[in-house]
Formats: C-alpha cells, structure tokens, sequence
C-alpha cells in the first residue's frame, strides 16, 4: 500500500464543505470474484499455470518478472494451498468476510462518486484472493482491483503479514476499501513532477485523503490517513506546534530525499518533533493545507482540486498557520 483513516469529527468540520458541490452520484453495480475459491480448486500446478495464462493481471499481481516462467510461481503457490494450514486459515478468513456485502456496498457508493466526478470512469473488476501471502495485499488498475484477504485478518487472525507493529494496525478489513479508493486517487492527483519540495509530497498525500473523504465521505479520518484516534486527535492539538517546527526549520520547500523522507515516510513516530508524534507527519500537514484551502474556497469541487497543480497557491490560499478549524 502506498500508502490509507476519524470520530466525532471536530478534526476536520469544515474541510470538506466541497462537498456540496458534488454532481449526483450514480448507482454502480459492484460484483466479486472469489478467486481464492478457483485457487484451491486447482488440481496440479499446470491448473494454475492455466489459471494465470487466461488472467494475465495475476503475473502482476504475483510479481512476476516479465519473460520469466510462471512456473516461479504457481509451484509455490500449489504448495501453498495444499498446505493444511493455509487451507484451515482460507476457511477461517471466508467465514470472517462472508459474502462481503459491506466491502461491496461502500465501494459501490463510492464508485458512483467517482463517476459523477469523472464520468470516464469506467469500474474495475474487484477479485479477492487468498494466497499464502504469495501475492499483493491490494493491487489496483484501471480494470481490475485484487484485494488479498490473507492480509486483512485483523489483530486475531491466526497468521499476519511480516510487518512492524504500528503498520499492522492498517491490515484489517475496514481499511480495505479507504485503500483501494486511495490507489484510485492517484490517477487524478496532479502534481507536477518537476516540483520536487517536501510541499509537493504534501499536498499530493493531502489532495489523497481528500478524495478519499469525498467519493467515501462516512469514512472515519483514522482509516484513510492510518492514525489512531488518540494519535489524531494529539496532532490535532499540537498543531501549532508541528507547523512551527516546519517553518522554524524551512522543511517546506526542502528537496533532499533522505531529509523528506523523514517527515512523509512510514515510522513509528517522528522524533525530530517528539517521540508521541507519529511517522509522516507531513501527510497530515499536508491534508491540513489541502482542507483549509477547501475551507476558504468551498465551492471548489472534486476534478478541480485534483487538477490543481500549483502547491505553492494552495499553501497560501489556504491561509493555513497552524490553526484549529474554528481560529
């Protein structure tokens, strides 16, 4: 994931008054393919080979070299789904997500958003899979979106993937979907590439959350940006703070990309400002900015934000300093 998302939402009341603005959604029919069910189905390695020859998305999905043989893969992958252990955990995870009829209908609603914003919009397949871990824990395209269950057990899912505590918070199920939508984001956000600030990085993880909350706007701030809700309400508060320590230091307009890197990659905590302040600190910065821009232009809507590219013109008419949303 290349990223993520809230409560009883002083945090952000009035960011996203854009909203309004909005054209009329559209009703769009959302579907499910189980392919962990034909994975398991598969009676030797050949059945997968087969399996990936007619869904050549898989080769990516799978990570699949281009000009290697699939046979890299679809060994493994056998081996993997006769494993009692997979096969025991595949069962556990089909009676966790049933049917998937919350998954099916937020995405549904926020399809329909995509739409009415983008009416070139055209749905993607949505395939789930289960893998052993073998595969992506979401890949998304144009035409076809795999979600892989194994990954979004949850805190008691019997296995979990291999990583650090304060990312394993972001792999259970409700934060499927704010996932998917932010992949979706990317093919909107523009941001010219030549602008290579910290400010810009800011502003596309911003202008991401946005769209997020636009096209999904039930979902809760902590599962788009992947905070807590403590952790969210903390920076919230210390805002001023966090600003100050930006500015006092000229990070804004930094283009080094180890000095960036500590303020809008993943860690556990940004400790150049404080040890309970949480890594990528600047994607949050940067979606403060994005929504006071909002606040002070509410008639903008979804496309023209996204389209904007001048970071620079957003920061200052933005008015942003620091401030809580009622200053």
């Amino acid at each position: 994931m290349k990223s993520a998302f809230y409560s009883a939402f002083v945090l952000f009341a009035f960011c996203f008054a854009f909203i309004g603005c909005k054209d009329q959604p559209q009703e769009i029919p959302v579907t499910v393919r189980r392919l962990e069910k034909e994975l398991f189905a598969a009676k030797s390695p050949a059945d997968l080979e087969v399996l990936v020859q007619k869904n050549p998305f898989l080769r990516d999905y799978f990570g699949i070299p281009k000009g290697a043989a699939d046979t890299l893969i679809t060994n493994q992958l056998y081996s993997n789904i006769n494993n009692p252990d997979l096969q025991k955990f595949n069962e556990e995870l089909q009676t966790q997500f049933g049917d998937l009829a919350s998954l099916k209908t937020q995405i549904q609603q926020a399809f329909g958003q995509i739409k009415a914003a983008y009416p070139d919009f055209k749905t993607p397949q949505i395939i789930t899979a289960v893998t052993g871990f073998m595969g992506s824990d979401l890949y998304v395209s144009d035409s076809v979106i795999v979600i892989g269950l194994d990954y979004f057990g949850g805190s008691k899912a019997k296995y979990r993937p291999q990583l650090h505590e304060y990312q394993l918070r972001r792999y259970q199920q409700d934060y499927i979907v704010p996932a998917i939508l932010f992949f979706i984001s990317q093919k909107y956000n523009k941001v010219p590439a030549e602008d290579q600030t910290l400010l810009a990085d800011m502003i596309w993880y911003g202008k991401g959350f946005e769209f997020v909350k636009h096209v999904s706007p039930e979902t809760p701030d902590s599962l788009i940006i992947g905070y807590s809700q403590t952790q969210l309400d903390d920076v919230y508060a210390s805002q001023q703070d966090i600003w100050a320590y930006f500015l006092d230091r000229k990070l804004i307009y930094q283009t080094w990309d180890a000095e960036k890197e500590r303020f809008i990659g993943e860690r556990p905590a940004t400790v150049e400002i404080s040890q309970y302040c949480p890594g990528a600190i600047g994607r949050w910065v940067g979606w403060r900015i994005v929504s006071r821009y909002l606040q002070e232009k509410p008639t903008t809507k979804l496309e023209e934000l996204m389209a904007t590219t001048n970071v620079r013109q957003i920061l200052e008419e933005s008015k942003y300093k620091g401030q809580k949303d009622e200053e």
